[in-house]
Order: structure tokens, then C-alpha cells, then sequence
């Protein structure tokens, strides 16, 4: 090791000298930490993947053949034996430009893929963006020059020293030099989900991509980049690609939920955002969003119609065409007229391809990817950086936040505020004179040295400021009382440095306290202690008096102290922390590892009250959540009092309100049965009412969580958001549909494991996000409302007209524009409105609501039958009308109809109004609200106009347009504005008026939920399988659905066997028996919970197990209480359940914490209850 040092040129303690010629040298030599990225798509790439779409693959190969055939000249020209197949070519001019089509399709074909191709490259660039926004804010703690600075990770070279504690990826290999109690997760390369243990003596090498699960240390960097450990597997991979992802779904099955997928070292690597991209394409890899569910879904069955209908056109018109020259004219197909017919025969199918192109909204997945991408980008403004594409619009759905306090619901600046030391409990922090020095000096030793030496305070930034507080917050808060009490920390670390402390037990979520060794003079040793007061308190067996001596700490007193210190502090809102120091003497040396008998038998020196205050903005956005009927749940890891008084001052939930607020060893108690496994339908009696989880672990965070999405209480499926900032969040942020980190006090392995990553570590940015998640489903319903208006019209009109007068009124290429201004323009206008507060004032759509709402759907078919009514109306008597020519059975190469162009033009006006009408969409009246706020919507409407002008004036034959004067035109434009007045004619229709949308709604709903179940069996089954398969799925679904439906309803009707159908086989009478038994037996148990003095007092919950039994004795009781009541509830439904007594007011909650726990405790296997509640 030494040699290896010197080979780096490296003085240990003082790290690298930071000089930059030296830093330059050793990123020549060693290399660079990062790994270089996969090179994006070329442009061309990009165009090549545009041109692979079916339909434009048709129209080309069809414009193909047009362009062939038009220029080919028959020998047999003018030969009247073609009959009407040549007479429209009067001049050779206008036969010659027969070839105008075809060029003009295969030009707007070049547009289409243009556009396609440029809006995928902007949001791969932007993609790009966003992931080298996520690196720079990764940064890590290296000693430079003997100061511990941050640096971004890819600054990192050989050589470091890298400071790692709990709750880091690290950046890079290297070999430990010094560490305290450090765990490693190795999962991410081995597989192995067992924590190893690392020390400088024995397996000293930390590899890159690991987790630090537990403790701190000093590392020397060794590889960096390429040459680290996860630069060579990435290196194999080829940086990325198709084999990482197989990687990843292996690490993953290895491991389950506990495996952070290994992702590149947060480099300059643009593969993350490749990831992303996969992970849109390949949708059947992760479970969809619930949007691009609905969206796929439904892009498909509009595809098939359109094909359908574009089948039966092209078969209707050569049919009509054969009738009609073969049959009725009894003509001959002579040799020389071949390549006339077929040259009509391609103009069929030109039309026929055209239906279909109008048909598939290929425009969907576009105004997905635009809406979320610019939400994205705005996103960041506000504080969101969305790590997956998807989770910004499941926001949108969500109906629950389970949110940390610390820091997300408080400001994280820990103030101690109380204290009690020497037998007084001060309400203020005491003046140092009135402390006894002895007391003193132990208090100020055990803050300065059992705390992370990385923690500290720094004066102010600016003038006036508060003091900047640097690492762990609580620690923060500890330091500061050290400062008030006119001491100095930092001179006791300077004697007592990291290296020689002896022995560290590092905090964690399971021991929640901390514990320091140190060798003092003589050779014996003093460990300090700090951590949560109940569980400190327990361990203490002594107490430092007035005078600064030991006297004997009873359980008596504890609970006492608890009573009257603890309780009232934590009331306050305030986090209580027990400070103890236990000494050791030299000989025999104690046994460091045996833990639980170490840190025991301490004497408790103080108990600390630490505030920290309830951010000023947060009670309003959890307002706002629950208005917009989102539930916000707190779980903290704090005491449940501290908990409930911070969560009234939130509004989590409101005095007398019947919710619950239990802590993590009363939810397992509820949500276990008697072996300890959890049920779900214990958690279903469990989460509803439940506000506050307290004392939480980890697990109880993941448990409730997965207790919350499996649920089927309620017809939707929650759709649940979970905050995060531990490394042992990981598991729960990953199970959660949208899991947010903190971007501040968060740690790597949390960031890794989330979706959305608050910058600000603020409850009201999830707020925002949830506004930009509606925000974007709302976008893509105006985008569809508007798609599907066009789609059904055009599809009707080219359809219709082709049958009846062998010609669609709107030509190829007009298709293609109304295709690209509907498709492409007008997803990039609508989908790119702000959001609003209107946003928050409804309930969250649920995956199973329909994508299409009865409103929706009142508006397609209103709008449609408005614009088919002009259309054909200027179709078949648009000739009277304007005085014109007809344009209807106008042969082959005929020039330009001014009849058909102003059938085109109308059409396009419609649309463009129609646009604006687009932009509401649940019937409000005044669609001009906020237009100026979106200057690309208006710009896109602005231009569509001008663009549309100069094809009617000047496009000529390549568009089919003939120009028109200016009457034409305002009656074009008065048309086209009709659609706004049509828009409040039809916002005054009552939805419930109209009783066949509402069957259309339930319709999709129906078909919405199978696929959900089968999203989650059959995840591996590609995806086209997958749509074929639905279909018939569907339809057996739907069958056995009906008939079960039929079989409940007869029993329903025969009423006799009412019971026999919904009640469990067992005989109703036992069960009456036990019950009422069981009932007995509850109200004797229960009899002090209904005295008023045991209601409202909160000392109960001092006789709680925590500090009476011990914890060996299991608190699972053999009944649970609500089962019972439930089942009583079910029984005689006509006279009014009991009350459920856990739920009756937020502080008998915790009363029968103590009474129910006792109960199970008292049950002694050979007492009366327990022989019930077996036979039970």
C-alpha cells in the first residue's frame, strides 16, 4: 500500500496539492472520470427511421407509380375505343402535367419525415441536456490541500482522497485508508444483496457503482473512467446498448426490490438518456405509463378503422369504375388502353392510401413526446428534475403522497431550543453558569466528538445571515447548542482527530442512535452516545444530577422523565434527542463487537429538544393537495408525538378529525398475522384512515406503499408518490409509480432509485409537478379532441365522396397538408399550454377513466356533424351556391376545379377555429382564456393561415387549388369562424342530456382494466403479440363478465338465497356466538377507553410496551379488533356498526396502542382470553 502511495506521489492526511499542471498530468495519465458517451443519431439516422413508416412507404411506392405511368404515352392516344378514360385531356399541356401529382406526394412525403426527424433530434438534444444537467449536480468529498472540498464527480482523478459515508455511489475505485463501521452494497456488480463489511486492514478495496450502506472512511481513488470497474463493464457493453439492458434485467432479478440498478457512473454519459429512449420504445419492458397505455390502445384501433375504411374505398371505386365501363358501356379491355386504366386503378389507390393516411393520428405519439419534453424543460424551473420521461405525467394521476417530514415538510434547519440537564428541564437554552461545569465539559465532549467530523457550522454567507450548517442536520442543531453554551468544538476535534477516535457505531435506521470510543489518558475508554430519547432512555441505567454527580435512573424515573420531559417537548413539535456517555476501564479490554451489551448501562448526561420549523409555504400546498383529492400521509422516523403536533401544524390533519396516527410498531401489529406475514387485507383496514406513520422503518415505508398500490378497496388503483432521501428509501422509492429524492440532503443511492428529483428539497415542488402532470394529460386530451374532429371528417368526406362521384373532394396532397397542420403543428400548439391552478381544483383522472370523456366525445361528434354539413352541402350544391363550375366526375388530368378548392379551404378553416375551440376541454365557455400566454399557439395558428393562403393562390396543380377571389374568401373564413359559435352551441348541451356518450365512456373504461391486469403477466410478450391477442382477451372477458353479472343479479332478484351468496360457507349462528363472546370480552378490556379523562389524556401512551415489556415478548395479538367489527358490520347492516375504537379521535389512537398490546401480552397461553382467541 505504501509503496503504491508513493507511487502516486501522495502525502495521505493532506491529500492532493489541487495544482492544476498536476492535476492535467495525472488526467493524461490516468485518464478522465468519465466514460465516454454513445454518439447520438446522425440527422440522417433520424430520417432513415422517419422514412420506415408503413403508410409513407405506400404513398411513395404509390406516387411511385403515378409517375411512371403519367409518363408513358399510350400508342392508341385519342382512340374513342378507352372511352371516357382520355377525354378529360383536352390540351397536350394539361396530360403532360399528369406527373405533377405524384412529385407533390412524394415532396410532402420528404416534409412529413423532415419534421419527424427534426423534432426527434431536438428532443434527443434535449435529452442530452437534462443528463448532463443530472451530472453536475452529483458531486462527491475529496481532501485537497488538507480542506475537504465538493467536486463534481468528473473532476475526480487518480490520487484523491475521497471522503464516503453513509448513503454514497461511489465515483470511482480506490482503496480505503481509514473507516468507521463501513458496509458496502455490492449488489450492483455481484449480485450478492449481503452488506460487506470493508476496513483498511482486511478487504480494503471499494469498487466504483457500489453503495455505501452504513458508516464513513477515507478513500484513495486508484481507477477512474474507463479503467474503474463499472468503466470496464461498460467498456465490454460497448458504453450501453442492447446488452445493458439484458445486464440490468439480470441484476434486477438477482436482486429484487433492493437492487439499485447499476447505471453508468453519472459521467459525461448521454446513455442514460438513450435508456430513456428505450424505455418509450420498448413499452412493453417496464409497465407502461398509464397514458401511453391509453394512447397505444387507442392509436391502434383508429388504425385498423382507417384501414378498414381505406379497403373498402379502393374496392368500391375499381369496382364502380369496371361496372360502369365494362358492364353498363360493354366496352372491350383492349391492349393499347392498359396503362390508361391502370393509371386510373393508381389513382384509386392513391386515394384509398390517402383515407388512410388522414386515419392514423401518427401525430399522437408526437404531441406525447413534445408535451413531455417541453414540461420537462419547464419542470426544471421549478425546481423538478425528472430523471423518466413517464413519471412527470403519472404525476398527474396521483392520489397519494406519502412524504418524509424532515426537511421536505420542515425548513432542515435544526434549532435546539429546550433542554433538560442537572434535573432542570429549561424551556430556553440555559446560560453555561448555571450548568455544572463537570456536566458541562462531559456535554460538550460528547456533541464535538460523537458527531461526523464532515458536520459543521460556518458563519454567513452574506451579512446578517443565519449560520450555514454543513452535513447532518441534527448533528447541526447539537453543534449549535455547543456554540450557545460560549464553547468551541471544533478545539476538542482538533485534539481527539478522526484517525484516533477507536471505534465508531455509525448511525442507522434500525440502532437510531450513535455511539463514539475513545481512549483517554490513563488507557481506559469513554464511548458517548447519542440518539432517539425513548431508546437512549431505555439503555441508561444513570443520570448526571444538579451537582454533576451519578445518581440511579429507574424505570420509575424514566417514565416520570418521559411524563413530564419528553412528552411536553415532543408536543411542542420538537425532535428529542438523549445525549449518555458510559466509561470502560483498560483491562480486560471490552469486546467491541458484542454491540448490545456496549451500549448499555449508560449514564444519560442530557435530553435535547431540537426544533425544526414547519416550512412557511408547505400548509398551502397540502391544501391545495387535498382540494385537488390528493391524500398526503406523513411518514417520518420521528417520536409520534413530535409527529401529530407537526402534522396539525401542516394540515396533515385537523383536531377531532377521525384519522389515525400510529407508529411503526402498532402498524405492524395491525397489518401482521399471527406468524408475522403481512396481509393485505389487514393493510386495507389500515391505510385508509391513516395520516401519520411514526417510528417508521425502511420496510414499513416500503410495506405501506405496496400495501397502498396493491389495494383493490377502491375501484381505481392508487397511484402513489413517495418522497425520499435515505439509502434504505431505495426499495420504497422504486415500488412507488412516481418516487421523488431530495436533491439536497438526499442520498446517491436515493437519487438513483427515483424519478423526479426536487432540487429544493420542497413539498410545494410536488405540488408543481402534480400541476405539470395534469397539465400534460390535459394537453394530450385537446390534442386528441381536435386529431380525432379531423380525422372523423375527413375520413367520412374522402370516403363518401369517392363512392359517389369517383373522386375524394379533398386530393392526395391536400390530405398530406391537412395531415401535417393537424398532426404536427397543432401538437406542438396545444401541447405546449401552461399549466393553471384551475389544474388542482379537480379529482385526479384514475388509470381506469377513459382517454376520451363524454365532454370529449360531445365535442368530436358536435364539431364533425357541423363540418360535414358545410362540406357536403358545398359538395353536391356549392356549384349554385358560388355560381360556378361543378368540379364533380372531372376526368383523369383535368386542370384545377375553383369548387374544389373552396371545399379544401373551408375545410381548412374549420380546422384552424377549430383549434382554438380545442383548447378547453371540459365545456368551459370562453376558449380564448389565457391564449396569450402560449405565444407558439398563436404564432402556429398565424402561420398555418398565411401558409394556407399561398397554397390556394399560388399552389396551382401540385395541390389541386385554383386561386379565388376575395368574396370566396371571407365566405370560407365566415365559415370557418361558424365552428366558434357552433363551440358554445354545443358547451350548452348537458352531458346528461346526451345518454349514449355515457355508454361510450364505460365502454373504454371496461376495456381499460383487463389491460392493466394484463401489463403486469405478461410483461415479456411482445408488444404486437400482445395487441393481437387483447382483442380476443377482451372479448372472453367481457363475456364471462356479462354472465357473472347476470348470475349476481338473479340471485339478487331470487332474494331467498341473498345470504348464501355473499356470506363466507361457516354457519351463521357460531359465528354470531363468537362474536358476541368476543364483544363481551372487548368491553371489559375496554372500559377505560371510554372515560372522558383517558380520552384526552395523552399519559397512556407512557404505559406503552416500548417502556414497559421488554421487546423480546411479540405484539401481534391473535384477533385483530377490526376484523371483528367488520364481520359484526356485516351481519346486521340495518342497525349502525360500533364505532371502531382505534379510530375515534388522533389521540385514542396511540390509547389503544398501549391497550391492545397489552392485551396480546397479558394473553399468557394458559390464561381464559388466549383459549378464545385460538378457538377464534
Amino acid at each position: 500500500m505504501k509503496s503504491w502511495v508513493s507511487r502516486v506521489s501522495l502525502s495521505p492526511p493532506a491529500g492532493l496539492t489541487g495544482d492544476p499542471a498536476d492535476l492535467d498530468k495525472r488526467k493524461d495519465v490516468y485518464g478522465q472520470n468519465l466514460i465516454p458517451p454513445k454518439k447520438p443519431k446522425t440527422f440522417l439516422q433520424l430520417v432513415w427511421e422517419a422514412l420506415q413508416d408503413v403508410t409513407l412507404i405506400i404513398l411513395e411506392i404509390a406516387a411511385m407509380i403515378s409517375l411512371g405511368l403519367s409518363f408513358y404515352q399510350p400508342p392508341g392516344e385519342g382512340s374513342e375505343s378507352c372511352g371516357a378514360a382520355n377525354a378529360g385531356a383536352e390540351d397536350e399541356g394539361e396530360a403532360e402535367a399528369g406527373w405533377i401529382e405524384g412529385a407533390a406526394i412524394l415532396l410532402s412525403v420528404v416534409c412529413v419525415v423532415l419534421v419527424t426527424a427534426f423534432n426527434d433530434w431536438s428532443k434527443e438534444k434535449q435529452f442530452r441536456g437534462l443528463q448532463s444537467r443530472i451530472e453536475q449536480e452529483q458531486k462527491f468529498q475529496v481532501v485537497r490541500g488538507s480542506q475537504v472540498i465538493q467536486l463534481p464527480v468528473a473532476d475526480i482523478v487518480v490520487g484523491d482522497i475521497a471522503q464516503i459515508k453513509y448513503g454514497d455511489l461511489l465515483p470511482a475505485d480506490g482503496i480505503l485508508i481509514q473507516g468507521n463501521d463501513l458496509k458496502i452494497d455490492e449488489s450492483s456488480l455481484t449480485g450478492e444483496s449481503d452488506h460487506v463489511r470493508k476496513s483498511a486492514d482486511k478487504d480494503p478495496m471499494l469498487l466504483s457503482g457500489t453503495h455505501v450502506m452504513e458508516g464513513s472512511g477515507r478513500m484513495v481513488v486508484t481507477a477512474v473512467g474507463v479503467n474503474s470497474q463499472t468503466g470496464i463493464i461498460f467498456t465490454l457493453l460497448g458504453a450501453g446498448g442492447e446488452e445493458e439492458e439484458k445486464k440490468e434485467k439480470k441484476v434486477k432479478k438477482q436482486d429484487g426490490a433492493a437492487a439499485m440498478e447499476m447505471q453508468p457512473l453519472k459521467s459525461a454519459e448521454g446513455g442514460e438518456a438513450d435508456e430513456k429512449e428505450k424505455k418509450k420504445a420498448s413499452v412493453s419492458k417496464k409497465e407502461k405509463s398509464v397514458l401511453q397505455g391509453k394512447l397505444t390502445k387507442l392509436a391502434v384501433q383508429i388504425g385498423k378503422a382507417g384501414l378498414v375504411m381505406s379497403a373498402i374505398t379502393v374496392i368500391i371505386l375499381v369496382l364502380y369504375f369496371a361496372i360502369d365501363n365494362f358492364v353498363l358501356q360493354k366496352r372491350q379491355w383492349l391492349p393499347e388502353c392498359t396503362p390508361i386504366y391502370i393509371q386510373y386503378f393508381v389513382k384509386f389507390f392513391i386515394i384509398g392510401v390517402t383515407v388512410l393516411v388522414v386515419a392514423v393520428p401518427e401525430g399522437l405519439p408526437l404531441a406525447v413526446t413534445i408535451s413531455l419534453a417541453y414540461s420537462v424543460k419547464k419542470m426544471m424551473k421549478d425546481n423538478n428534475l425528472v430523471r423518466h420521461l413517464d413519471a412527470c405525467e403519472t404525476m398527474g394521476n396521483a392520489t397519494a403522497i406519502c412524504s418524509d417530514k424532515t426537511g421536505t415538510l420542515t425548513t432542515n434547519r435544526m434549532t435546539a431550543v429546550q433542554c433538560y440537564v442537572g434535573d432542570v428541564h429549561y424551556k430556553v437554552i440555559p446560560d453555561p453558569s448555571s450548568i455544572p461545569p463537570k456536566t458541562l465539559d462531559i456535554l460538550v465532549s460528547a456533541i464535538s466528538i460523537n458527531s461526523a467530523y464532515t458536520t459543521k457550522i460556518l458563519p454567513p454567507d452574506k451579512e446578517g445571515g443565519l449560520p450555514k450548517q454543513v452535513g447532518n442536520k441534527t448533528e447541526c442543531g447539537l453543534l449549535g447548542l455547543v456554540l450557545d453554551l460560549k464553547r468551541d468544538y471544533q478545539s476538542i476535534r482538533n485534539q481527539i482527530p478522526e484517525e484516533k477516535l477507536y471505534k465508531v457505531y455509525t448511525f442507522n435506521s434500525v440502532r437510531k442512535s450513535m455511539s463514539t470510543v475513545t481512549k483517554l489518558q490513563d488507557g481506559s475508554f469513554r464511548m458517548y452516545s447519542k440518539g432517539a430519547s425513548e431508546i437512549v432512555l431505555k439503555k441508561c441505567s444513570r443520570i448526571l444530577n444538579e451537582v454533576g454527580e451519578q445518581r440511579v435512573f429507574r424505570p420509575r424515573d424514566r417514565d416520570d422523565m418521559v411524563k413530564k420531559v419528553i412528552e411536553p417537548m415532543a408536543c411542542d413539535g420538537l425532535r428529542t434527542i438523549c445525549v449518555a456517555y458510559r466509561d470502560f476501564s483498560a483491562d480486560p479490554e471490552p469486546n467491541w463487537d458484542d454491540e448490545n451489551n456496549i451500549v448499555s448501562d449508560l449514564t444519560a448526561i442530557c435530553v435535547v429538544g431540537i426544533e425544526d420549523p414547519v416550512r412557511p409555504e408547505v400548509p398551502e400546498a397540502i391544501r391545495k393537495c387535498q382540494r385537488a383529492g390528493i391524500t398526503v400521509r406523513m411518514v417520518t422516523g420521528d417520536n409520534i408525538n413530535t409527529a401529530r403536533a407537526i402534522a396539525i401544524k401542516c394540515g396533515i390533519i385537523h383536531p377531532g378529525e377521525d384519522f389515525l396516527c400510529i407508529d411503526g410498531k402498532e402498524f405492524n401489529r395491525r397489518i401482521r398475522n399471527e406468524k408475522g406475514e403481512v396481509e393485505q387485507e389487514r393493510i386495507d383496514k389500515v391505510w385508509p384512515k391513516l395520516r401519520v406513520l411514526a417510528r417508521s422503518s425502511p420496510t414499513d415505508k416500503h410495506t405501506l406503499v405496496k400495501g397502498i398500490i396493491d389495494s383493490t378497496l377502491v375501484d381505481q388503483r392508487q397511484v402513489v408518490a413517495v418522497t425520499g432521501d435515505g439509502t434504505n428509501d431505495g426499495p420504497a422509492l422504486k415500488k412507488a409509480d412516481v418516487g421523488f429524492a431530495m436533491g439536497i440532503a438526499g442520498t446517491d443511492v436515493a437519487k438513483e432509485a427515483s424519478d423526479i428529483i426536487l432540487t429544493d428539497d420542497n413539498f410545494t415542488s410536488i405540488v408543481k409537478a402534480v400541476m405539470w402532470g395534469r397539465n400534460v394529460y390535459d394537453s394530450i386530451s385537446k390534442f386528441l379532441q381536435f386529431q380525432l374532429t379531423v380525422n372523423v371528417v375527413a375520413v367520412i368526406v374522402a370516403f363518401t365522396g369517392a363512392c359517389i362521384t369517383q373522386d375524394s373532394p379533398l386530393k392526395a396532397v391536400q390530405m398530406l397538408w391537412v395531415n401535417l397542420i393537424m398532426d404536427t403543428f397543432a401538437s406542438l400548439a396545444l401541447a405546449t399550454e401552461p399549466p393553471t391552478e384551475s389544474l388542482l381544483m379537480r379529482k385526479p383522472y384514475g388509470r381506469n377513466k377513459p382517454l376520451i370523456s363524454s365532454t370529449m366525445t360531445k365535442n368530436i361528434l358536435g364539431h364533425g356533424i357541423y363540418q360535414l354539413i358545410i362540406i357536403f352541402t358545398l359538395l353536391f350544391v356549392g356549384e349554385q351556391i358560388f355560381d360556378i363550375d361543378s368540379g364533380r366526375n372531372a376526368p383523369l388530368h383535368s386542370p384545377p376545379s375553383e369548387h374544389y378548392t373552396i371545399i379544401f379551404n373551408t375545410f381548412v378553416m374549420m380546422q384552424l377555429f377549430n383549434e382554438i375551440n380545442a383548447r378547453k376541454i371540459h365545456g368551459e365557455r370562453n376558449v380564448f382564456d389565457g391564449i396569450f400566454r402560449n405565444p407558439i399557439f398563436c404564432s402556429i395558428v398565424l402561420g398555418t393561415f398565411a401558409i394556407q393562403i399561398v397554397i390556394v393562390q399560388f399552389g396551382g396543380k401540385p395541390f389541386s387549388c385554383s386561386p379565388l377571389d376575395l368574396e370566396k374568401w371571407m365566405w370560407c373564413v365566415f365559415l370557418g369562424l361558424g365552428e366558434l359559435v357552433w363551440g358554445q352551441v354545443i358547451s350548452s348541451i348537458p352531458n346528461s342530456k346526451l345518454r349514449f356518450l355515457k355508454g361510450a365512456g364505460q365502454l373504454t373504461q371496461k376495456d381499460d382494466m383487463p389491460e392493466e391486469e394484463m401489463n403486469e403477466d405478461q410483461e415479456e410478450i411482445d408488444h404486437a403479440e400482445r395487441e393481437l391477442r387483447r382483442g380476443q382477451i377482451l372479448w372472453f372477458r367481457g363475456l364471462s363478465r356479462i354472465q357473472t353479472q347476470i348470475e349476481v343479479v338473479n340471485t339478487f332478484k331470487s332474494g331467498t338465497s341473498f345470504q348464501g351468496a355473499l356470506r363466507r360457507q361457516s354457519s351463521t349462528t357460531s359465528q354470531n356466538q363468537d362474536i358476541r363472546v368476543v364483544n363481551a370480552f372487548r368491553s371489559s378490556l375496554y372500559e377505560g377507553l371510554e372515560k372522558p379523562e383517558s380520552r384526552t389524556s395523552i399519559h397512556n401512551f407512557m404505559t406503552h410496551p416500548e417502556f414497559r415489556i421488554e421487546d423480546s415478548t411479540p405484539h401481534i395479538p391473535l384477533i385483530d379488533d377490526t376484523d371483528i367489527d367488520d364481520e359484526a358490520a356485516r351481519k346486521n347492516s340495518s342497525q349502525p356498526s360500533s364505532p371502531n375504537k382505534n379510530n375515534n379521535a388522533i389521540d385514542s389512537g396511540i390509547n389503544l396502542t398501549t391497550d391492545t398490546s397489552k392485551s396480546a401480552a397479558s394473553s399468557s397461553p394458559g390464561s381464559p382470553l388466549h383459549s378464545l382467541e385460538t378457538s377464534l
